[in-house]
């Protein structure tokens, strides 16, 4: 529980800093040198002390006037801010990596849910092979059917079906998010994509093609199916937001979530642009298995290394973002 303590010795601090914002009304020209460091130094420890209110469930109140008076002072930072040109190169670079940490959670949980429907497609596909039938439909088992992989037509229109992929991949991310906001939806997509994988792989495999159908997944895969996985992440985090306002009201709480999810959404993009480029042109060659599970082998723990590799403080030019 906070004590009476600490709320007699950080109350001085909020109040210099409502005053702060009352001097700046119409700007942060209007606030001296000195005054600027310690409205940076305020914003900080206030958003510290909102950290520590966050943990007693009897400070609602004060967790609520302390969450408007950083939006207020962010707002006020902010708002008139230059875009600097390599905003967009710290965002991918710092920014991005930080945002995946903190929703990692969200992400964990679409990648278990994605791959707990790819074991039941598969377990039902390998019990009932007339699953396969009913769920990919006529076309594609035939080709399964006859030892040949769909893929093939592929190679012979590169640019044209590249293009197809990643527009087709980068619709599905988004779709994932944008049914964010109903929680079931987004869960459906990355059960249903789950689900595709697992009854091919069964299928495949029964056809004694899993070689071919692995060899053609995992150069692209390896990025192609991470940034599902956080496209998922992304819409999670909106139904947490919407769900879950722990001490925010849903209104603000919605708003929270919405802005990381975007951000995690937005860092998908790259990924499946590489991988729409990977997947028309160089997944369905006959090119060696050994080349490709190698190139996968190269480009995954690249990806890990970029999300996971810790980096210094993101500047406060980098909050905004």
């Amino acid at each position: 529980m906070v004590s009476i303590r600490w709320l007699n010795k950080r109350e001085s601090h909020w109040k210099r800093l409502e005053q702060l914002l009352r001097h700046a009304a119409h700007g942060l020209n209007q606030l001296s040198g000195a005054e600027l460091q310690e409205l940076g130094l305020l914003y900080r420890q206030t958003a510290s002390d909102l950290s520590v209110v966050l943990e007693d469930p009897s400070s609602a109140h004060l967790a609520a006037y302390l969450n408007q008076l950083l939006g207020r002072t962010h707002n006020l930072l902010y708002s008139g801010q230059r875009p600097r040109s390599n905003a967009i190169a710290n965002f991918y670079k710092d920014v991005y990596p930080r945002v995946f940490r903190e929703t990692l959670p969200q992400t964990l949980l679409a990648t278990a849910i994605f791959f707990a429907a790819a074991l039941a497609g598969w377990l039902v596909t390998t019990h009932d092979p007339a699953f396969a039938h009913r769920f990919l439909g006529p076309e594609m088992m035939d080709s399964i059917e006859r030892h040949e992989m769909w893929t093939k037509s592929v190679v012979a229109i590169k640019p044209v079906a590249s293009s197809f992929i990643t527009t087709n991949n980068l619709s599905v991310a988004f779709t994932i998010f944008a049914l964010g906001i109903t929680g079931i939806g987004a869960i459906w997509m990355i059960v249903f994509n789950g689900l595709l994988l697992g009854v091919v792989g069964a299928a495949t495999w029964r056809a004694g093609m899993a070689l071919a159908l692995w060899s053609f997944v995992a150069p692209h895969g390896v990025l192609e199916l991470p940034a599902i996985f956080i496209a998922g992440g992304a819409g999670l985090e909106i139904a947490r937001g919407l769900f879950f306002p722990r001490f925010l009201s849903r209104r603000a709480s919605l708003e929270q979530a919405g802005k990381r999810a975007t951000r995690l959404l937005l860092g998908t993009i790259p990924m499946l642009l590489v991988a729409g480029a990977i997947e028309g042109f160089f997944s369905p060659t006959n090119a060696p298995p050994a080349m490709k599970f190698a190139l996968a082998a190269v480009l995954f723990p690249a990806l890990l290394l970029y999300l996971f590799q810790p980096r210094p403080d993101i500047a406060k030019e980098d909050l905004g973002l």
